[in-house]
Parts: structure tokens; sequence; C-alpha cells
């Protein structure tokens, strides 16, 4: 019997598990196939704090793994394949391994959509799904925003202030952005638009060099040089595991007390809410909280989904205290 299992591993997973296993609650860390989240396909990370001189994202994971192992977590390397959450213990499975908790973290994160014509393969050699985090490596640089809603238009805007040219590929004539967005890209002299436009390949040697465009009203193809690709059609949240288990938003994220209430147009903050009496990170049922990516999809940050992270444990802990009698 665990006192918490961490489900992913992540910034958020991590820092959930540093602060819970300093707390000296034992955890467990399964952390999946492949650790550390979308991080692991980043070069280097200029914007968290700490680093002066920046970090690469597979260092800075590692380092995040370390800390949580040096205070007695445990982390597995595999992959959670079914849950059973709505007693008081907690049974998490891998394969056939079972395992018991008083309290799980879900920190399963989100992925990005992909275009699917080898974009992949450059990730992070010209192919980023994160202006804000890479726009700074693009000085100079001819630049392509792929997508239509506001993810994309703040990856335009963010680029326009670095690169030297930038311009958005749309499948519409029209964008699916709020209407202020629209407005201020449309109001940049230095972002263009191809409209009715997508992409169908891309390539280069040790980086990305061409992009090939599609009309689709023509049907012409365009090969056009590129320094950067950023996707920008959103993301999937890591959540079919706990379809009908949990409750889940309207786009598949995880619901959390939090993020249930400011959803609400009635809600407020006051000395008697949740915020200090309640668990802000708790899900739809007891003793499971989420955090990070698999939460939220407006950031999407390392820095915001760390922070997400020590807000669980602290619920978390809170929460355990004075049950060890119920277990």
């Amino acid at each position: 019997m665990w006192d918490v299992i961490v489900v992913g591993g992540g910034p958020s997973g991590y820092t959930a598990a540093i602060y819970l296993s300093r707390a000296t609650l034992s955890v467990l860390v399964l952390s999946g196939n492949h650790p550390g989240g979308q991080l692991m396909n980043t070069t280097e990370v200029e914007n968290y704090p700490g680093f002066s001189k920046g970090i690469m994202g597979p260092d800075l994971m590692m380092e995040m793994e370390k800390q949580a192992k040096r205070f007695g977590s445990e982390v597995v390397y595999s992959e959670v394949t079914k849950v059973e959450l709505s007693s008081t213990t907690k049974k998490v499975w891998v394969g056939k391994e079972e395992y018991r908790a008083k309290a799980v973290v879900i920190s399963t994160g989100a992925s990005s959509k992909m275009i699917g014509v080898g974009e992949e393969e450059y990730i992070g050699r010209g192919v980023s799904t994160c202006a804000v985090c890479d726009a700074a490596f693009y000085k100079n640089k001819k630049t392509y925003v792929v997508g239509g809603g506001d993810a994309a238009i703040e990856d335009a805007i963010a680029l326009s202030k670095f690169a030297s040219e930038v311009a958005i590929i749309h499948r519409r004539d029209e964008f699916r952005a709020s209407k202020i967005m629209q407005e201020r890209v449309l109001a940049n002299s230095k972002i263009k638009v191809i409209w009715d436009s997508e992409i169908v390949g891309v390539s280069g040697e040790a980086v990305l060099q061409t992009i090939k465009v599609k009309n689709i009203k023509t049907g012409k193809v365009e090969e056009l040089s590129a320094d950067g690709l950023f996707v920008a059609i959103g993301h999937v949240p890591t959540t079919k595991l706990f379809e009908g288990l949990l409750e889940l938003d309207k786009k598949g994220y995880l619901t959390t007390t939090m993020t249930s209430l400011m959803s609400d147009t009635k809600w407020r903050v006051s000395e008697k809410d949740v915020w200090l009496e309640g668990y802000p990170t708790m899900t739809s049922v007891e003793g499971v909280f989420g955090c990070g990516d698999v939460v939220d999809y407006r950031y999407r940050q390392a820095v915001t989904a760390a922070g997400m992270g020590c807000q669980a444990a602290l619920d978390v802990e809170k929460y355990l205290t004075g049950r060890t009698s119920s277990y």
C-alpha cells in the first residue's frame, strides 16, 4: 500500500512527487514508457526559472526525476493499463501488476495534434508546437504557423517579434479565432495569411528546409523554403483511460474542483470557499487529484504544470492528514 501513486512523469507529476516525498509520504510514480512528457522533444528551454543559461528539455526532466528519487519516490517506467478509483483504496494496474494507494495524482499530460506529413521527424529541428517556448530561436528566420484558432494567432504574434517572416497557413478562408485575436493578427504588417491551404509535405536533411503547401481550391502545390514550422492545430489530453470513471470536460480534459468552479459564471473567491477549506485539484472522485496539461488546456507551460503539481501535492497531503486509520 502506497500513500500516493502519481500517474505520469512530466513536470507536474515529478513536482508532485518531490513535494509528497519530502512530506515523508510513500510515493510511486508510474511514468509511462516515455517519461518526461513533451519536454523530451524540446531542445533548449530558456524560460524555466532557475536556469540563466537555459537547459535542454530532456536534461530538465532527468533532473526533476533525480530530485524526486532523492527524497524517496520510486519510479516505474511502465504504462498504466487499468484503474479502479471509486473505492477508498485506489487500485492501479500495469498489465497484471496491481498497485494500491490511499490517493492518486493524475498527471498524464496532453499531446499536440500533428499534421501527419512527417513533421514529427523534425520536432526540435525546425518544427515546434510552442511558439512561446521557441520563438526566440527564430530571430531573422522565415517561419510558418499552421492553424486558424486562437493558439495559431498567438503563435504568429509571438513569432513576429523575432522572425523576419511569419505566415499563417489555414485550410479555410476565415479564422476560427476570437474576433479580437483576428483583428490583432490582420493588423500586424509582419504577418501574412495563406488562405484555403494545407501542408502536404516537409523535407530537409539535418533540419527542416522546405514545406509543400497545397491550395485546397485549385489543387496547386508550391514548395516553400522554411526555417521554422509551428503546428497549432490543438492538443489531445491523455484521458482515455479515465473515460467513464472521472468527469471530463467537453474537450476531454480532466475536470477538477478548481476548473469546474472557474467555468461557472457565478464563481467568486472568498475566504469561505474551496481555496481554504477544500481541495481545488481534486477530481470528481474523492482521493483522486489532477494537475498539469491533462487539466490545463490554456497555458500548457512547463512552469505552470510544475506549479499545478505543487498544488496537487499540497492538497493530497492535506487530504491524507488524519486518514491513516481509514486504511
